[in-house]
């Protein structure tokens, strides 16, 4: 099935944005690792998978309309040198993710391509969650100061 030109020229911008997200986790989870913030990590890495997930849904799609996955373009990544810096890098790119699929969202209704719609809606759920979890940790070390919270994050 063909799909629509812009749509899919949409697809691969936001699997731009997912690899690039998938990158920049993996370097904060690696990050936290050396400092020794075993749940920290775990965080951040779990959010990457979460991000691998979307990628493939993409990629997936992408090749259902018979087009191309463009998988060799990463935007500009925002590494934090510090857990807050980090969270704050990783709260703006979920932010702007949130912007792409309810903008992707709108252009595939007025497609009429329902079903990406439904996978886009579907994925805006889960990068709505990432949203709520690291707004919990920024809530977190402003209500306990940075010190206190990052003992919490030691294994």
């Amino acid at each position: 099935m063909k799909g629509d030109p812009k749509l899919l020229e949409t697809l691969n911008a936001l699997l731009a944005d997912e690899l690039t997200a998938i990158s920049q986790y993996m370097v904060h989870a690696e990050m936290a690792e050396a400092w020794g913030y075993a749940k920290l990590h775990e965080s951040f890495e779990k959010r990457a998978m979460d991000e691998m997930r979307h990628a493939e849904t993409l990629i997936g799609r992408i090749l259902f309309l018979e087009g191309n996955p463009t998988v060799s373009k990463l935007n500009p990544m925002a590494i934090g040198t510090d857990v807050p810096t980090q969270l704050a890098s990783d709260h703006s790119s979920e932010l702007a993710a949130i912007k792409s699929y309810n903008d992707a969202i709108v252009l595939a209704g007025e497609v009429r391509d329902f079903t990406t719609r439904q996978i886009l809606e579907k994925i805006l759920s889960e990068e709505d969650r990432h949203i709520d979890q690291l707004e919990e940790l920024q809530d977190q070390i402003q209500q306990m100061t940075l010190q206190l919270f990052l003992t919490t994050q030691v294994a």
